[in-house]
């Protein structure tokens, strides 16, 4: 007669996934994999700077709304956005309502145009400061910010861009895959090294 498997020998997800159905398939399926695409990458930077101040459960249920917003996060109409599309979104009850953000992000938009047209590109700028690699944590200890999230926050800073703060950038590396922070005994730790990009 086969012998149950002790729970402490079964592999768990990381902890702050569980318990919502939304945030395991996100943990499943997109955290910790690595992203290349230079407008995705954009995107889940303005996510991650909408989080600040508050929970990632609360973004994550709002992603729709936001993509639908912000014109599914095209940084060409984002960049062209004015003070009546500015006090719109303030009405828009699908976001997070704060003006500060929403005008961050088109300005933010407005950078990720100067880079694209002075030939750099942005998913190369992002990950060449981990040597476009993925960073690998020992699975036990997750860092608010590391001293290559500054020197990302400072470079994207000195390129104009707004709420990209070092504990934001890590959170962003984190979800992009340029770090892997899952447990140590989350599957997922494993399939992410593996995997192929996501975009």
């Amino acid at each position: 007669m086969t012998q149950p498997t002790p729970i402490a020998d079964v592999p768990q997800t990381c902890a702050w996934a569980q318990g919502d159905p939304l945030m395991q398939a996100y943990h499943d399926r997109e955290w910790g994999v690595p992203v290349r695409d230079s407008r995705l990458l954009w995107e889940m930077l303005i996510l991650e700077g909408f989080q600040a101040g508050l929970s990632w459960r609360t973004i994550l249920h709002r992603r729709d709304g936001f993509r639908r917003a912000f014109d599914d996060f095209d940084p060409t109409l984002v960049a062209a956005y004015g003070p009546d599309k500015v006090e719109a979104l303030m009405q828009d009850g699908g976001i997070i309502r704060a003006r500060a953000k929403i005008e961050a992000t088109i300005g933010n938009a407005r950078a990720f145009l100067r880079m694209v047209a002075a030939g750099e590109d942005f998913a190369d700028f992002i990950w060449g400061h981990v040597n476009g690699q993925p960073l690998v944590s020992d699975g036990t200890t997750v860092p608010a910010s590391t001293p290559i999230s500054l020197a990302l926050s400072k470079a994207l800073k000195a390129k104009g861009f707004k709420f990209v703060g070092a504990v934001t950038v890590y959170a962003f590396m984190q979800a992009v895959g340029m770090a892997n922070d899952h447990a140590r005994d989350c599957p997922q730790r494993a399939i992410c090294m593996e995997s192929q990009c996501r975009g």
